[in-house]
């Protein structure tokens, strides 16, 4: 019997994610192109910024509603520079954030991306111990891997590169060598404001919606999956596969799509 962990959920092939920081008021017209292309993206808020009334942030009362079917994640209390804050602050951050998210969104906060890719190895486990399951950098790779560390989360391309589409190409025909591969595009939604082309998010998303191969996915939604996959117990001679998780895991067996569902053994026949 021949195992292959390479499907995302109902055996998609390959996974698209989108990733935005600072909450600005641009960012509801950039919900409503995400929900008309049925794409999904995870918001990264910095709460100081949205309880300061300006018109330039989204409301704090309108992030359950305005983010619905997305997900919400942190950005910080006050958008720090983590490696110029004291560590003691830094675990304060981000708990100031996560109250506020929580009381608007009624789930718990989980993700974040670092404000101005801002990280080091000396704060990783801090922010682990705060409940954080991954950060996003700014480090742009033009790759489709997961990570090997979500904490140090690096996306595939901001959504000006120039090569948006081609990399997009890329990705819709990578090779099988290369299993779950996984397309993560990141920004700030103010920037189309500020550059006038909201034309390039319409256009991609356009031409990236309504793959029957894709799974479209937040940020936490691919996190949580990969951990699934890699938290699966196999038995010494391969044929039994159990999933201790809450999450159905989907597989390939001697070829064919097969799925794990949450908490059951699977008993695979040896071909």
């Amino acid at each position: 019997m021949a195992l292959s962990f390479n499907l995302y959920p109902n055996g998609k092939k390959r996974a698209l994610t989108f990733s935005y920081d600072d909450g600005s008021s641009a960012d509801r017209r950039l919900v409503g192109i995400f929900n008309e292309y049925g794409v999904k993206g995870t918001f990264h808020l910095n709460t100081s910024a949205l309880l300061n009334g300006s018109d330039w942030n989204v409301k704090p009362e309108e992030i359950g509603t305005l983010y619905k079917g997305h997900e919400v994640s942190c950005h910080m209390h006050t958008h720090p520079h983590v490696t110029r804050t004291p560590y003691s602050m830094v675990a304060s951050e981000i708990m100031a954030d996560r109250r506020v998210l929580e009381a608007q969104c009624g789930y718990v906060i989980r993700g974040m991306s670092y404000p101005f890719g801002s990280y080091n190895d000396d704060v990783i486990p801090l922010f682990r111990a705060v409940g954080m399951k991954y950060s996003r950098t700014t480090g742009a790779t033009g790759y489709f891997m997961v990570p090997d560390d979500f904490m140090r989360w690096h996306p595939t391309c901001h959504h000006n590169s120039p090569k948006l589409t081609e990399i997009f190409d890329n990705f819709i025909n990578t090779d099988q060598y290369m299993p779950l591969p996984l397309m993560y595009v990141w920004g700030h939604s103010f920037e189309f404001n500020n550059n006038g082309n909201w034309n390039v998010i319409e256009d991609f998303c356009k031409l990236a919606s309504g793959r029957d191969d894709i799974y479209y996915a937040t940020n936490i939604e691919i996190c949580d999956y990969i951990t699934a996959i890699r938290s699966l117990e196999i038995s010494a001679d391969e044929t039994i596969i159990y999933n201790p998780t809450a999450i159905d895991v989907w597989l390939t067996a001697d070829g064919n799509p097969t799925v794990v569902r949450a908490g059951e053994h699977l008993i695979v026949k040896k071909g």
